[in-house]
């Protein structure tokens, strides 16, 4: 799957087949449910919430999501998709694993083991209008997935029996060994305990094979169901009708080219990976005579990517580190995760109009892959990547019959600061694709540029649509991106290593960028010292065009005294020559500030004097509110962010103000008495984040405004580590900031 950086940035907009000829189809995303919104009556709302598996009926109005942690299924009312609506719980007895619907039933997968060695669990048969369970049927172990049948009346669960992984770590065998069972739904719609059989998968997979563990079902038009048995990497196809296994074989291994394996802080995909297991988790049949698997790897394996399998057992197309290789492409790639990559978990297929589309979700970058399946023998086409609009995406739903595409995203990271678990759907037509917003294009050995983490901007003064952005610690290596924000999505079209004597500078925590008159640039390293180890201190570092360091200027001790982990956030140079003054905004109040303050520093180069002003910062309702970039418009004024530190429904402070420095003189260090700058608001910035139709992100850290005038904010994805990865890259365009 060899393909041009045009081709790759461009595929949103140019792959898919369209309804006429002239336009081209793509998915986006209409709107993002938090389940927080769906909670029954007395529920705590500070208790994780799940979405995990994910399920809708045959209008395709109303979805039913399994929440494992509440012991319940949710319902949503998507009459109008573009406004999801809250359509009550069912409880049940039980931690519910996956659900199916048929007419007006749901079929729930229901875990109710007391140990691992004791597995237990139910199928709970519910009437959706009544929202009441009207059966439980007994299934004789630890369900994982439920699949219906393509005729709505045929029933199969993955009996798993799941592994113990802090048991000898996590070896198999472990008894006891998983099932299949197959059961038939009656005209009532209801399940008849005479109709349930067991199917025993033992004996069968080359390793473990006392302990089959099945993992995911599906069924294909002749009745046929195929199993995956997970950490035994082998694929199981069973007749419906008999209860025969039909065929099996093993899923096999992969050989991995340029990936990335090391946790090291950066992402440099260059590594070789050699017959590694491909343990597939989802499956789903693509015709009666192939079917598509997503290789996350949960014992041995880490295939990172999805293979198609012929009934035979033959691959007919693995697509190896291409699926991985756009996720580093547009900002998702998990540099933290990197032994399994990113892990495909979820595996969706449908027929679109004349298309059938295949969607993979990575379970750790948080996206899912759209590919159209070009048929028997053809290589899928690449067509657009999609945010999760939460984190985790875990169930995938295709509902052709609206032109809509759910996703389910099972993590709740709220009790870190983080968003919850939510419901994303998005609708196929002729809009050109919003997502992604920037990516990135191949370096020197054509392999993708690795990126995210992005928290300061600035513009070419020459160059219109050329910016430089800079990343955060998260990274082990402090790097400057060279932008043309001229291209949709905007293009990383070069990374710059800040370095020191030769190699990489250490200890930078860049939050800030700024041309310098003379050449080279100015960036702001903010540091923590209330860090027990290692303690960093915010600083200045000059380097030059190429990135190697040329000065670095740090706090006087009269400052670092003061200083708390809230610290350089931004700069911006004015003047030049001995006139050049730095201008550096402090997030948030250090310890000798008033309450409501924040520093804005002026540093001047040719006598190496700091002054200080105070800035105002909003009162937040919840969290803090502190300063994310400062930008200088000329006429010793000055654009800064200013913005809380919540996410979602929750966030209330994402703006620019203006100021004026003109009339001001910085105090001395160690001066009492500071001038308060008086602020004006410029522009709102909520409106232009929920214009994505996604959760309203936290992190605001750039603006830039290019030489022709045009304004660009940028979010900052935290590495994709506990966040849902997206990056946002604004045009604003030139708005008035007088």
């Amino acid at each position: 799957m060899k393909r041009s950086i045009l081709l790759a940035i461009a595929a949103g907009l140019l792959s898919a087949t369209a309804l006429s000829a002239a336009e081209p189809l793509n998915f986006n995303r209409v709107s993002v449910f938090p389940v927080i919104r769906n909670l029954p009556a007395g529920a705590d709302p500070k208790e994780e919430t799940v979405s995990e598996i994910i399920a809708t009926n045959a209008e395709g109005t109303l979805l039913v999501y399994t929440d494992s942690p509440g012991g319940r299924i949710g319902l949503v009312d998507i009459t109008d998709a573009a406004a999801p609506k809250p359509a009550g719980t069912v409880a049940l007895d039980g931690e519910p694993t996956s659900v199916v619907v048929a007419g007006n039933k749901a079929f729930v997968a229901v875990n109710t083991s007391k140990s691992y060695k004791e597995p237990s669990g139910f199928l709970a048969v519910v009437d959706l209008a009544g929202k009441t369970v009207e059966k439980k049927i007994d299934l004789g172990g630890q369900p994982d997935s439920v699949a219906l049948g393509r005729d709505g009346k045929s029933l199969a669960i993955a009996i798993e029996n799941e592994r113990d992984e802090d048991l000898d770590d996590g070896k198999l065998p472990q008894a006891p060994a998983g099932f299949l069972v197959l059961a038939s739904v009656g005209e009532g719609g209801g399940v008849d305990e005479a109709s349930v059989r067991r199917v025993e998968l033992t004996g069968i997979a080359a390793y473990a094979p006392e302990d089959p563990e099945p993992e995911f079902v599906d069924f294909n038009d002749k009745g046929e169901v195929v199993v995956t048995l997970q950490e035994n990497n082998h694929l199981v196809i069973v007749d419906f009708e008999t209860g025969k296994v039909v065929s099996h074989f093993p899923a096999g291994d992969v050989t991995l080219e340029n990936v990335d394996t090391k946790r090291d802080g950066v992402i440099n995909p260059v590594d070789r990976v050699e017959n590694v297991p491909r343990e597939p988790d989802a499956v789903r049949w693509i015709d009666n005579d192939r079917f598509v698997t997503a290789n996350e790897g949960d014992y041995k394996g880490g295939a990172r990517g999805f293979t198609i399998f012929n009934r035979d057992g033959s691959v007919a197309f693995e697509s190896n580190s291409a699926f991985e290789h756009e996720l580093v492409r547009i900002g998702h790639y998990p540099e933290k995760r990197n032994s399994k990559g990113v892990e495909p978990e979820g595996i969706a297929f449908a027929k679109f109009g004349d298309d059938n589309l295949i969607f993979v979700g990575s379970e750790r970058g948080s996206v899912i892959g759209v590919y159209r399946d070009e048929g028997p023998g053809k290589e899928p086409t690449f067509l657009q990547v999609l945010p999760g609009g939460g984190i985790g995406p875990e169930g995938l739903l295709a509902i052709p019959q609206r032109d809509l595409f759910v996703v389910a995203n099972e993590t709740d990271r709220r009790e870190k600061g983080g968003q919850g678990t939510t419901v994303a759907i998005f609708k196929r037509d002729e809009t050109p694709a919003a997502y992604p917003t920037l990516a990135s294009g191949n370096n020197d050995a054509g392999i993708p540029i690795g990126w995210g983490a992005l928290s300061g901007a600035v513009a070419d003064p020459e160059v219109p649509g050329r910016l430089y952005v800079v990343s955060d610690s998260f990274y082990s290596q402090g790097a400057i991106y060279v932008v043309d924000a001229t291209q949709s999505p905007a293009r990383i079209i070069e990374q710059i290593v800040v370095t020191e004597n030769g190699k990489p500078a250490a200890d930078l925590d860049l939050e800030g960028i700024a041309v310098r008159p003379d050449g080279g640039f100015w960036l702001a390293s903010e540091g923590n010292p209330e860090r027990e180890k290692n303690p960093t201190h915010s600083k200045l570092v000059r380097v030059d065009a190429k990135g190697e360091v040329q000065e670095i200027v740090e706090l006087p001790d009269e400052l670092k005294h003061h200083a708390t982990r809230y610290g350089f956030e931004g700069v911006a140079v004015g003047g030049q020559g001995d006139e050049e003054t730095l201008w550096i905004a402090v997030q948030r109040e250090w310890k000798d500030d008033p309450k409501g303050h924040a520093k804005i520093l002026a540093y001047t180069p040719a006598d190496k004097s700091w002054g200080a002003l105070h800035y105002p910062l909003d009162t937040p309702a919840n969290g803090w509110v502190g300063l994310s970039e400062i930008t200088y418009i000329g006429d010793d004024t000055f654009i800064v962010i200013e913005r809380d530190n919540q996410i979602g429904d929750d966030a209330q402070i994402k703006k620019l103000y203006r100021f004026s420095v003109k009339d001001l003189k910085p105090a001395a260090v160690g001066e009492k008495e500071i001038a308060v700058i008086d602020k004006t608001l410029v522009r709102d910035l909520l409106p232009d984040l929920a214009a994505t139709n996604g959760v309203i992100l936290e992190k605001i850290e750039s603006f830039a405004i290019d030489k022709a005038g045009n304004s660009y904010i940028i979010t900052d994805n935290d590495g994709v580590d506990g966040s849902s990865g997206e990056t946002l890259f604004l045009n604003l365009g030139n708005i008035s900031l007088r």
